[in-house]
């Protein structure tokens, strides 16, 4: 198949970020497929497509500079540049079958323009159920911008061939909107198990690095500093930790909007370079050293329901690099760490409880051995990337030949 993959925020290993589009992408490659990606170079802005083949993949960047940083109508406009530009250009090339990634949702637009140019199915993926999550959290409140979101996830839906949902609950998002449950189909973040299967070593060296490290239990957080991460619930379990266990050390790495805040109530709560740290984003290829340093890694979002069916890479991560998971939320995430034993479930807004049960579970081996084994285990049954991308490329396979189908001949009356 030739495969029209677009999808606005692609990242490879070599960059910060999840990584989910280029995987997969690389295994279609492998299986005989071409593959198209189109997609940004988010750090400048720049007239014109650069067309590279990396690893196999053939990688059209426009350059429409975006940031987390940014306000949300700056992001907006991002959106809306490269939506333009993006469907101008997938237009013009030939492909079998098309798959869009969303956030963010814009992607819809230049995915449907080329559908309808190029005549051939399309595939709708939703990474976040949008606009319901920024109208939860208060990001769009005017009456009218919301109608217009409704209307461009209505029109994404309405133009699908097909719905890839990256959780269960994004599933029923999907469906409550009117979209039939027989066509979504869930593909949930994937496992990279050879990535992460590193020898003991490799986290040793990277806790010798470090003096405020060395041998003591860590905490880990990698990722995005965004509004609706809440990566200032760690702050505050650090301090209700330490009166604790002063021992355990609590790193964060990466970026974001919150970044700046996150760091002032650390200073506040005096736990900042104590037993709370911040660390620049690094390269995906680098976050299986720390990993493998890490004792329990965490993904957290603030205290809303309609963030529960997230399917964060952070944690599919976790669970390849065989490190149990603690979130702050329920859904099916939490309810898969409760069944399979491998994390902790903690409380949204008590950290005192979320700290006594964090450091019960590091101070006993056993439990950490164990959610160890169980963590690497979910990672190879449940989300193996190369087991959900031959599901993947059944599912293209199925679309692009249930297209070329001829229509049924008229009955005779």
């Amino acid at each position: 198949m030739r495969i029209l993959y677009l999808h606005q925020y692609y990242t490879t290993p070599q960059e910060s970020g999840g990584t989910r589009s280029y995987e997969m992408a690389l295994r279609l490659v492998r299986g005989g497929h071409e593959v198209h990606m189109i997609t940004s170079n988010r750090c400048v802005s720049s007239r014109g497509w650069k067309v590279t083949l990396e690893d196999g993949i053939h990688v059209h960047r426009r350059g429409v500079a975006y940031s987390n940083h940014m306000s949300f109508l700056r992001r907006l406009r991002s959106f809306a540049e490269f939506a333009w530009h993006a469907g101008m250009h997938a237009a013009h090339i030939s492909a079998d079958v098309i798959f869009a990634s969303s956030t963010p949702l814009t992607i819809a637009l230049p995915a449907v323009y080329a559908k309808r140019r190029l005549r051939v199915p399309m595939i709708f993926e939703v990474r976040d159920l949008w606009p319901e999550i920024p109208i939860a959290i208060g990001a769009i409140k005017n009456p009218l911008t919301i109608q217009l979101a409704k209307m461009l996830e209505h029109f994404a839906y309405r133009n699908s061939d097909h719905v890839v949902a990256l959780s269960p609950g994004m599933k029923k998002g999907v469906v409550r909107q009117g979209y039939p449950s027989e066509q979504v189909t869930v593909i949930p973040n994937a496992a990279d198990l050879e990535r992460f299967d590193a020898a003991p070593q490799v986290g040793q060296n990277f806790r010798a690095k470090h003096t405020w490290l060395q041998d003591r239990p860590l905490i880990l957080y990698t990722g995005t500093l965004g509004l609706i991460n809440g990566v200032d619930y760690l702050v505050r379990l650090a301090a209700d930790t330490y009166s604790l266990n002063p021992d355990i050390r609590f790193l964060v790495v990466g970026d974001g909007r919150e970044k700046s805040a996150v760091e002032k109530l650390a200073k506040r709560l005096k736990v900042l370079g104590k037993n709370f740290f911040l660390h620049q984003p690094v390269a995906k290829q680098n976050i299986v050293e720390i990993l493998a340093a890490a004792d329990i890694a965490t993904s957290t979002v603030i205290d809303v329901p309609e963030l529960w069916s997230n399917s964060a890479n952070k944690a599919f991560d976790a669970f390849a690099a065989g490190r149990p998971l603690a979130i702050n939320h329920e859904g099916w995430l939490a309810d898969l760490i409760r069944q399979q034993h491998c994390g902790l479930v903690l409380e949204p807004t008590d950290t005192k409880k979320a700290a006594e049960k964090l450091v019960r579970a590091l101070e006993n081996p056993v439990w950490i051995s164990e959610t160890r084994q169980a963590a690497r285990r979910v990672a190879r049954d449940a989300f193996d990337r190369n087991k959900l991308t031959q599901r993947f490329e059944r599912l293209l396979t199925a679309i692009v030949q249930e297209n070329k189908q001829p229509a049924p001949l008229p009955q005779a009356s």
